[in-house]
């Protein structure tokens, strides 16, 4: 059975600086869990206090039902994938993956039959002798992987593991790597700031901002059941708009939405608004609210619409083409705006001030 990990109020300070405060999480055995956020948010910390690289300030650390937090890096039976793949250069690729289990002493033939079996597993047996400088970005990360895996790790951790590599690289990984977490089902915490790769891979996302955790759920929570104004704006693009509650609406100049029935009657809201929750018609009586579109951006078979609402408030949406009904830059539109979330105004300006960044692409 895999085994799951589970951190209690984790919490790390460099002098003064809190990098992480009170993180607690749990990750189911046998999945994929991503710790999603922002550079600075304190996700590699995390990682690197699980693998023992840094030492909590406080909080405690379990693998199954052994503590880790007073253990040494090598008595932690973790693998650690980094971002910059740490091969060593002059090793060929057999022998980086055998580092490991020369270090733990195992036998000859069975340091053979193990690398034999992983460079099968990771589709690299015909490199086997070649050196890193020898590989592409991408076949170098799959001998890092298969480095991790070689001592057969309880949990298995992934710092940005396709963040040095280019974009189309970087999805053909993510598939790969899917499909072999499938075949061995290794418990698995991979940090990264990718929202796609975190949706795409992760059975459970940790969303992380300034240290703290802000929400833990599935992909699908976090996507359409955001818990704060944070996770709304920096998990999938939105629009954000701002209002009042009114008969548990957020009323927006002369049109109201849905959603604010657990807000103070009065108070100042956001509505968070997904483009693709941004419906366009081309008639009264189709569409609530009227609209001028400002630009229209062409994404293949999406249109991204710059739209202007009549108090000023910018919306974009995604629409597929054959949906536009001929509608060009300048025309007045009619749009509905399904599946809002409402929040109170965060009471930080900072706050404020990154889900408006990060909202709008």
């Amino acid at each position: 059975m895999a085994t799951p990990i589970k951190v209690e109020g984790l919490t790390k300070r460099f002098g003064d600086f809190e990098a992480v405060a009170d993180a607690s999480f749990a990750a189911p055995g046998g999945a994929i869990t991503a710790l999603l956020g922002p550079s600075g948010s304190g996700k590699s910390t995390v990682l690197r206090m699980i693998a023992g690289l840094e030492q909590p300030s406080e909080g405690r650390i379990w693998v199954g039902d052994e503590e880790l937090t007073p253990k040494s890096v090598q008595e932690r039976a973790v693998g650690f994938v980094f971002q910059h793949y740490a091969l060593f250069r002059h090793m060929t690729v057999s022998q980086n993956v055998e580092f490991g289990l020369r270090v733990r002493k195992e036998r000859k033939e069975e340091r053979r039959d193990r690398v034999e079996e992983l460079l099968e597993l990771v589709q690299l047996t015909p490199f086997a002798d070649r050196y890193p400088d020898q590989l592409s970005g991408g076949q170098r990360q799959r001998v890092a992987l298969a480095r991790a895996l070689a001592p057969r790790p309880q949990v298995l951790l992934l710092d940005e593991p396709f963040g040095a590599l280019d974009a189309k690289v970087r999805t053909d990984l993510r598939g790969w790597l899917d499909g072999l977490h499938r075949e061995l089902g290794v418990t698995s915490l991979l940090v990264t700031h990718d929202q796609e790769e975190a949706l795409e891979l992760a059975n459970q996302v940790v969303v992380m901002h300034e240290g703290r955790v802000e929400q833990v759920g599935s992909p699908s929570e976090v996507y359409d059941d955001p818990a704060t104004p944070f996770v709304a704006g920096f998990v999938g693009s939105a629009n954000v708009l701002h209002g009042y509650v009114s008969a548990g609406h957020v009323r927006l100049g002369a049109f109201r939405l849905p959603g604010a029935d657990h807000l103070e009657e009065g108070a100042a809201a956001s509505a968070f608004v997904r483009p693709h929750d941004v419906h366009v018609a081309g008639a009264r009586g189709h569409g609530d609210v009227p609209a001028v579109i400002e630009r229209i951006a062409t994404l293949g078979w999406l249109a991204r619409l710059s739209l202007r609402l009549p108090g000023g408030e910018h919306l974009i949406a995604h629409v597929p083409h054959q949906e536009l009904h001929g509608a060009k830059e300048g025309d007045e539109v009619w749009v509905d705006l399904h599946n809002p979330k409402a929040f109170l105004r965060p009471d930080r300006a900072e706050d404020e001030e990154q889900a408006l960044e990060t909202a709008i692409p």
